[in-house]
This record gives C-alpha cells, sequence and structure tokens, in this order.
C-alpha cells in the first residue's frame, strides 16, 4: 500500500465506518497519546523499565500503526499530501545532512 492509498483508505473508513473525522485540535490530543502509547512499549522493551500487567497484550506494531493511523487524519484534514510532503522532507534531510551523519566519528 502507498502513503496516498493509505490516506485514501483511512478517509473512506471514516466517511463510511467513523461518521466523521474527530476535530483537529481533538485528533492532535489522540495522536499524542498514541506515541505515548507507543513510548511506554519501547521504555519497557527496549529501555530500562519492566513491563506491568497492562503492558504485557501490547503489540509494538499495532502501536506504531495507531500513531500513524490520526496523523494520517490529520494529514486528510489539512489536506496535507504526505506523499508529496515525505519526498520533500527526505530531500531537505538530504541536502542538509549529506555530509553531516559521513563526518560524525561518533557514528564510525
Amino acid at each position: 500500500m502507498t502513503i496516498q492509498e493509505a490516506q485514501a483508505e483511512v478517509d473512506n473508513w471514516i466517511k463510511t465506518i467513523g461518521v466523521r473525522y474527530f476535530s483537529e485540535l481533538t485528533n492532535m490530543a489522540i495522536l499524542t497519546e498514541e506515541v505515548g502509547e507507543l513510548a511506554r512499549i519501547m521504555a519497557r522493551t527496549y529501555g530500562d523499565q519492566s513491563f506491568k500487567k497492562s503492558d504485557l497484550d501490547k503489540n509494538l506494531g499495532d502501536e506504531m500503526a495507531d500513531v500513524l493511523w490520526v496523523l494520517i487524519c490529520l494529514a486528510n484534514q489539512t489536506g496535507v499530501d504526505l506523499t508529496e510532503a515525505f519526498r520533500k522532507n527526505i530531500e531537505k534531510k538530504t541536502n542538509r545532512d549529506k555530509n553531516r551523519h559521513i563526518n560524525n566519528e561518533k557514528l564510525k
């Protein structure tokens, strides 16, 4: 699935099953909540914290997909073409960092 197809599929789901989009501000709050849930799993899986019983049934991929879902909702609501935005973002990073990381002694 392409990013463009994902945006179309989320839009279709929202309009047929979800009734309508939540407001942009509500979705921003939900995105923050979903990122927090992802952070909790990352901290317990790769960090120093131990799992709580309530965390044991959490799935890392599912949490990442929740973040992506809400981000796509926000893009759809605000008219952002994520394919084009991502392409431009890669170009920006490439131009800005083309020598930065290769010359970073910490990465060698």
